[in-house]
């Protein structure tokens, strides 16, 4: 489908910071951080999704420390998917 190409392209958009990567269970996560107005036009594009998508739940919270890390808190990146 390419969600984390649409979410990556997205977020350029918005000009935000973080990452997106698939979950070992065919899940997507994603960080985002930036102004909050833009971060909510995100989520409201994630909810929405690229065609051919199916977006059963979006889960929001604040992220970590350790979670901004992984995209070095200066861009938006595509993360490998997390085996964890």
């Amino acid at each position: 489908v390419g969600y984390r190409a649409f979410t990556e392209h997205a977020a350029a958009k918005y000009q935000l910071k973080g990452w997106v990567r698939n979950r070992s269970d065919g899940a997507v996560e994603a960080v985002f951080a930036g102004e909050p107005d833009r971060v909510r036009a995100m989520i409201d594009t994630c909810r929405k999704g690229p065609p051919g998508s199916r977006i059963d739940a979006i889960e929001e919270r604040e992220a970590s420390a350790d979670e901004m890390a992984l995209c070095g808190f200066s861009v938006f990146v595509i993360l490998s998917t997390h085996r964890g």
